[in-house]
């Protein structure tokens, strides 16, 4: 009977934290849409654009190709997303000097200074989260995520 209680108090613990960690998720998501506004880029702008800064770190530009799989999209979604940055002058296609039927994205400056204008309504979005929590506890969180993060089966 004892076994039995462990596994319904595990099985309501684990019920509650998946609740809690999904109304989480939405606030920091709507917190991040509030402070994207202002910017005049999209949530899904914003990730196209981080993963290109990503890329451009430790290689070369990206191509169409690679962003669709990296964003997890169909390519016809990178089209869109790049054809509506290119017009906002965020980024540009480039053909690969090894291949002309390849197309890369780049970042103009004006991208750059996007990225970290994103990056700032990423952090202030975090903030409003985070706010009731202490240095020790934000360390404390951290550590658990970071455990959640590396554990065996991870999507």
């Amino acid at each position: 009977m004892e076994s039995r209680t462990s596994a319904a108090e595990t099985d309501e613990t684990t019920g509650r934290l998946a609740d809690q960690l999904l109304w989480l998720t939405r606030r920091l998501h709507r917190a991040q849409r509030r402070h994207l506004e202002p910017l005049g880029v999209t949530p899904a702008q914003a990730r196209m654009l981080r993963t290109v800064a990503h890329i451009l770190k430790s290689g070369p530009a990206p191509r169409m190709a690679d962003l669709a799989e990296r964003l997890d999209v169909v390519p016809r979604a990178v089209t869109s997303l790049t054809d509506a940055l290119e017009e906002r002058g965020l980024v540009r296609r480039a053909p690969d000097p090894a291949n002309r039927r390849v197309v890369r994205i780049e970042l103009t400056e004006e991208g750059d200074d996007a990225v970290r204008r994103l990056r700032g309504a990423r952090r202030a979005a975090a903030e409003e989260l985070l706010a009731p929590l202490d240095t020790d506890q934000r360390d404390a969180l951290t550590a658990l995520l970071a455990a959640l993060d590396t554990a065996p089966g991870r999507c």
